[in-house]
């Protein structure tokens, strides 16, 4: 086992694991090189390339895990939805989905191996690369962000489209949720069984939803994915936004709750009783000078309070101003400052 597999299963580590979301990015010299003779789209579907950029993320920060080079809108290729990224590399779908009649436009269900071979390779010659250095993370997208993206066409605010469209369909909205749901669920599947050894399930917008509606429109889609993958590798459930949540999240499931900034850990983690919680630095933070950084992490080493579970990250992830040098500081300095 790794201290980061450790920690996502509750047991002592010999000091605080961390990985940074978003690792590998724009802030690294070496991924804009490639960027510059590839598009975003082209690199997500070369194996090859993708495994250059984890393993290196993992070479440049000396992190304890890596992730699959991915991207969260890859599942909806094969449900059918068309989208794109703009110069800025923002996406845009091609037809959102916006009426009841629009959800039948959406695949039924999806063979993940067939439709997404191309990341299950990049996963299997990622972990290759890695021979066993540190576990590889594979990821999608919850079905709440898929769902916004999918209606509202791109990125949103007020995610006003989504919102309208859960409201006036109740059973429309469930239907794209189970599709969507069906979908996530056999894309993690693959990545477990090409040899993922942890899974993250990103709900990145899902703060933009009360307590309520999260448990009548989301919660027992995302619940359906976790009950569906079991025990087999430790899943880490990531949602921003919106602490009152994170109860209901793990009621739904996942062995890791994943904070982002707008809560303060220990308390937080108190309140959730018998579960690993993942984060949760300000990711602006690596933007400050580098005493204040190392503040910041101390900060949340010390509301953690060395308690078995915990996996230092980021609030969400890198921006692209980050100094490299600065990342790979921050790592180098919750390992030290956690070893026991």
């Amino acid at each position: 086992m790794s201290v980061f597999l450790d920690a996502c299963r509750g047991k002592p580590t010999p000091y605080t694991p961390v990985w940074l979301m978003r690792q590998a990015g724009r802030y690294q010299p070496s991924y804009r090189a490639i960027r510059e003779k590839v598009s975003f789209l082209e690199l997500c579907h070369d194996p090859d390339l993708c495994a250059q950029v984890a393993l290196r993320a993992v070479d440049d920060l000396g992190v304890d895990a890596a992730i699959v080079f991915a991207d969260i809108l890859l599942v909806l290729e094969p449900l059918g939805i068309g989208f794109e990224f703009t110069k800025d590399d923002g996406p845009r779908i091609e037809r959102p989905v916006r009426l009841a009649s629009d959800v039948d436009r959406v695949s039924p269900s999806i063979d993940a191996n067939a439709s997404l071979g191309y990341v299950m390779e990049s996963v299997r010659r990622t972990k290759k690369a890695l021979a066993g250095r540190v576990p590889l993370i594979g990821f999608s997208g919850a079905p709440f962000t898929l769902a916004s993206y999918v209606i509202e066409g791109g990125g949103s605010r007020e995610y006003s489209q989504t919102k309208r469209f859960m409201y006036a369909d109740e059973g429309a909205w469930h239907e794209l949720m189970k599709r969507l749901s069906g979908a996530i669920t056999s894309y993690l599947v693959a990545q477990i069984d090409a040899g993922a050894e942890a899974i993250q399930l990103f709900d990145s917008w899902v703060g933009a939803l009360g307590p309520d509606d999260y448990a009548r429109y989301v919660q027992p889609h995302v619940a359906s994915i976790f009950a569906a993958l079991g025990d087999r590798v430790p899943a880490i459930h990531f949602g921003t936004g919106n602490p009152a949540l994170y109860p209901l999240m793990k009621q739904a499931g996942g062995h890791v709750i994943g904070l982002d900034q707008r809560c303060e850990l220990g308390s937080t983690w108190r309140a959730l009783g018998d579960v690993a919680v993942q984060g949760n630095m300000d990711p602006i933070a690596l933007l400050a000078p580098r005493e204040v950084m190392i503040e910041k992490a101390n900060a949340v080493l010390r509301a953690a309070g060395g308690r078995p579970g915990h996996v230092f990250n980021l609030g969400h992830g890198v921006v692209p101003q980050v100094d490299l040098a600065q990342a790979r500081a921050l790592v180098d300095h919750v390992h030290e400052a956690s070893s026991r």
